[in-house]
């Protein structure tokens, strides 16, 4: 397949595109209409209100696990009512592929972020430095709940436009790209290194409250899964113009690599618009090599590889010259 190579393909695209010169409307009634239309800024407001307004003994780690869970089961839920897609369509063969990697990222991968990740890592230079940034507790909770997801979500650009033009960081990101359909709980399809890699923030240098620690992540795991689900939405303008979307993310995972290369935000579509590498545009057939579809086995090795590989072409017995 494919390697990163030169600049982002968007960049220059970006200005002769028009915008979403593909996109079609929920087709349906006035109220699914309405429904498609309001959905994702309603339930943006309703995360903002509760962790604004929540007692205390409700605004808690579990709780937000909780929160989680119902949102993922009710957007696997609405991918039957108005489906973007039917080549997208879930299979048991994928819900359970999926359930897999969900299952990894909330193991694996959430034991070794807990033990060497960003939060640990952050931690320990805050207490050798003598960092202090209390003060961030002290603006106000709209703007902590902002910070927090911008902060996060500008790293985790620079992070996956690396892995787009870095071939070291191209092999831990590939698997992602090699889904050959969008559904709700894709996000944690991936090799777990990049799926490591992917968490890592700086946003912990910041000691905002902990509720909005929770809203940002809540609002972020919300963005991350629309831009997966293979939902069709009648999002509004300013919705398209401010945040990633399924078209955008779709157009990221086409089967053309240069096209690929653009849309790196998981929330703010507005960061790739800052750095001229969005495009507004969508794409139905995802995947690479044409639409292959790799095996578990094969994605949790591809990163590795090259290094299985020359091991062993150096275990390979030296021919002996004929006399």
């Amino acid at each position: 397949m494919r390697v990163p190579a030169g600049q982002d393909a968007s960049v220059a695209q970006t200005a002769r595109r028009p915008f979403f010169p593909n996109r079609r409307p929920v087709e349906g009634g006035p109220v699914k209409q309405f429904v498609f239309t309001w959905f994702q800024p309603v339930m943006l407001f309703a995360m903002i209100a509760f962790w604004t307004f929540a007692p205390d003994k409700y605004a808690t780690v579990a709780v937000g696990i909780g929160i989680g869970i119902a949102f993922k089961v009710l957007i696997l839920g609405l991918e039957w009512v108005s489906e973007r897609h039917a080549s997208w369509r879930l299979t048991w063969k994928e819900l359970a592929t999926d359930l897999f990697y969900v299952a990894v990222s909330v193991t694996l991968i959430k034991f070794v972020a807990k033990h060497i990740g960003s939060g640990p890592a952050i931690d320990a230079i805050k207490h050798y430095l003598n960092i202090h940034t209390a003060w961030a507790g002290h603006i106000p909770f709209l703007l902590q709940v902002f910070l927090g997801l911008f902060i996060f979500d500008f790293g985790q650009y620079w992070m996956h436009r690396a892995m787009h033009n870095w071939h070291p960081l191209w092999l831990s990101h590939a698997p992602h790209h090699f889904i050959t359909q969008l559904n709700t709980l894709k996000g944690a399809i991936g090799n777990p290194t990049e799926i490591f890699l992917i968490g890592l923030g700086i946003e912990g240098f910041f000691d905002f409250v902990p509720r909005a620690g929770l809203a940002a992540g809540g609002i972020g795991m919300a963005m991350g899964i629309y831009s997966h689900a293979n939902i069709r939405f009648n999002s509004p303008r300013w919705w398209l113009y401010l945040f990633n979307t399924v078209e955008h993310h779709s157009l990221h995972h086409s089967q053309d690599y240069e096209s690929t290369r653009c849309n790196y935000a998981n929330t703010f579509i507005f960061i790739d618009r800052m750095f001229g590498t969005c495009v507004d545009d969508e794409a139905e057939l995802v995947g690479q090599e044409g639409g292959r579809r790799m095996s578990i086995r094969e994605q949790m090795l591809y990163t590795f590889q090259p290094l299985i590989d020359r091991a062993r072409t150096w275990r390979a017995p030296t021919a002996v010259p004929a006399e």
